[in-house]
């Protein structure tokens, strides 16, 4: 049988990205920044990056035997990762729900988008922004608002003390400040 016939292995692909869903009834919420950062991403790999390896996959196909063709195999590879990315940023653009926290009213609370600066029980001084799941990064101080500590932190005021569980045990949290953007 030709080659031409089977299907390719995908034993060697990664999984599809997933983020966390959000909760039953709940929304993908994203800030503005979040949601423009995620259509770039999907304007370039539709835009730039997939024309060029579909380019470079059909001058490879040209050139004969695609069995032993380096330029082929990678760029089918490398076009069934780019679409694979393409059909999860589409899904969860389509789900997203777009929260502005300069639009915030309640400054007083901690709500989506907000940066908390909080005290724990060991008494190190922590500074995050509570953002999507699509946009988290810890690295950044950028927590997801399934994450537990934002969890606990939503809806607390400045100088309250919330518990949170955390894989070490529960631990107190003091908020000292919350800040929205200008």
């Amino acid at each position: 049988m030709s080659k031409a016939f089977t299907r390719e292995t995908e034993t060697d692909e990664t999984p599809e990205d997933e983020a966390p869903p959000p909760p039953p009834g709940g929304k993908n919420y994203i800030t503005p920044a979040g949601f423009q950062r995620l259509q770039e991403e999907l304007r370039q790999l539709m835009r730039v990056e997939r024309p060029k390896v579909v380019e470079v996959v059909s001058w490879a196909a040209g050139n004969g035997d695609r069995s032993e063709n380096g330029d082929y195999i990678y760029g089918k590879k490398r076009l069934r990762e780019i679409d694979r990315r393409i059909r999860f940023l589409t899904k969860r653009l389509e789900i997203a729900h777009v929260v502005d926290p300069q639009m915030q009213k309640n400054r007083d609370q901690v709500f989506f988008g907000a940066t908390v600066r909080y005290a724990n029980g060991r008494d190190e001084t922590v500074t995050v922004t509570i953002v999507g799941a699509d946009e988290a990064d810890s690295d950044r101080g950028r927590i997801s608002w399934l994450s537990p500590v934002a969890r606990a932190l939503l809806k607390a005021c400045e100088g309250d003390v919330v518990e949170v569980r955390t894989p070490a045990g529960p631990d107190s949290l003091e908020i000292i400040e919350i800040l929205y953007p200008a």
